[in-house]
């Protein structure tokens, strides 16, 4: 071969290798930009999800013939368009629940309360384990609700009672309405105790007078707790079941001070000048209830209308 030619193959040869070089990096290059791009998130529509819907619990304390009050109150909310999505009752409290959660109105509660006796729904029998046998107030119940189970109910709905073997509080939310509200209604000493399945129940203000938590237990985003346990001067008792009850209503003032704090509104109507069994006063009561709910109703509309501007209640 000619020298010159030898020359040029050579100088073409390192031209090609040095060609082959700088295509290496370019490569490279290229794959680790093409792998990068792989990485880069892919960008998503993010759409906000709608704020969910707010429950307002409505929690009626115990406190027997005081609980006419809570007719009151509920004539004042109902009025004022408050909504209502969940009912406790404790004791007396369990028994207008009930029936609000069955879907009376408030001036249909005030009628029902007008024409209720005390023949109605207290079946005195000889002491044993209590004055009261309670199959009375439960048949009223049920004839009342026209035996409507509590789970059917057009308000959710629960009957806080007792149970007396282990003291632990139990919220009766399904079955047999009157048999619920009777269990809660159990004043220890005055009606007997309750037999459902094979457990025995008595009145819930034992261990919650106004039960708030189990209201938060439900769902409650905002708990108005309407407590009659009635703190300040009492009617002095007249005989052996107002001895008891206005034991029970001073127990219930105690007990319930722990469970009112976590409320978001407390309503007290002031009937410490009712006694616990007398049903004489009952407009005086329901009054008293008014009074009181009228009180508290700036503060609950302040909520309620802070919730529809945040778009959880119509």
């Amino acid at each position: 071969m000619i020298p010159l030619q030898k020359s040029f193959l050579r100088r073409r040869g390192m031209t090609t290798i040095r060609k082959e070089k700088k295509r290496k990096p370019l490569a490279l290059m290229a794959v680790l930009l093409a792998a990068l791009a792989s990485c880069v998130p892919q960008t998503k529509e993010v759409r906000p999800s709608a704020p969910s819907p707010a429950k307002i619990a409505l929690v009626l304390g115990a406190g027997a013939a005081k609980g006419f009050a809570h007719v009151g109150v509920i004539k004042i909310l109902e009025s004022n368009r408050v909504p209502i999505h969940m009912i406790v009752g404790t004791s007396v409290g369990s028994v207008v629940g009930s029936f609000y959660a069955y879907g009376y109105d408030a001036f249909q509660l005030q009628k029902l309360s007008f024409s209720i006796e005390r023949g109605d729904i207290v079946d005195l029998v000889l002491p044993d384990n209590g004055f009261i046998k309670g199959e009375k107030l439960e048949e009223f119940v049920n004839r009342t609700v026209q035996n409507t189970p509590m789970e059917k109910l057009k308000i959710p709905f629960y009957a806080v009672a007792t149970d007396v073997q282990s003291g632990e509080e139990i919220a009766f939310g399904r079955g047999n309405t009157g048999m619920a509200v009777r269990a809660s209604c159990a004043i220890p000493g005055i009606f007997r105790p309750v037999r459902i399945g094979d457990r025995m129940y008595v009145d819930g203000g034992v261990v919650s007078p106004v039960a708030v938590e189990v209201a938060r237990r439900f769902g409650a985003d905002v708990v108005l707790a309407v407590d009659i346990s009635a703190r300040g001067e009492r009617t002095p008792p007249e005989n052996t079941i107002e001895t008891i009850l206005l034991s029970f209503n001073i127990m219930y003032s105690r007990l319930a001070s722990a469970q009112i704090a976590k409320a978001d509104v407390v309503i007290q109507p002031k009937v410490s000048h009712i006694g616990s069994a007398d049903f004489s006063k009952r407009h005086e009561a329901i009054l008293e209830g008014e009074r009181a709910a009228i009180e508290a109703l700036p503060q609950i509309q302040r909520i309620v209308n802070d919730l529809r501007t945040a778009g959880r209640l119509e």
